[in-house]
C-alpha cells in the first residue's frame, strides 16, 4: 500500500504542471464529464497508458512491460497525452 501511495504521489506530481489553474474552480461533475470525453477521444493505447499511470499509479516500467514496449515509448505517450489534456482544458476553459 505504501508503494502504491508513493507511486500515485509521483504520478500526480508529473501531471500537476499540465493542469491550468485559475481563481474560479471547475465543478467536480463538470470536470469528470470533460475528462471522460477527453479519454474517450484518445487512441486505445494512449488512453490505457494514461489511466494506468494516473489512476492506478503504475510505474513507467510496469506499463512498458504490460504493453511490451520500451519505457521511452511510454514516457513519450504520457508526455503527449498530458500536453493534449492541457490544450483541451484551455480550449474548454476548464480550470481547477
Amino acid at each position: 500500500a505504501g508503494m502504491r501511495t508513493a507511486g500515485l504521489t509521483l504520478a500526480y506530481e508529473e501531471l500537476e504542471p499540465y493542469l491550468p489553474t485559475r481563481n474560479q474552480e471547475t465543478d467536480a461533475a463538470e470536470f469528470r464529464s470533460f475528462l471522460n470525453r477527453f479519454l474517450r477521444g484518445l487512441p486505445r493505447e494512449a488512453r490505457a497508458m494514461f489511466i494506468r499511470r494516473y489512476w492506478y499509479g503504475e510505474s513507467v516500467a510496469e506499463i512498458a512491460l504490460a504493453w511490451d514496449c520500451s519505457e521511452e515509448k511510454v514516457k513519450s505517450s504520457l508526455f503527449r497525452t498530458r500536453n493534449k489534456l492541457r490544450e483541451a482544458m484551455a480550449k474548454e476553459e476548464i480550470y481547477l
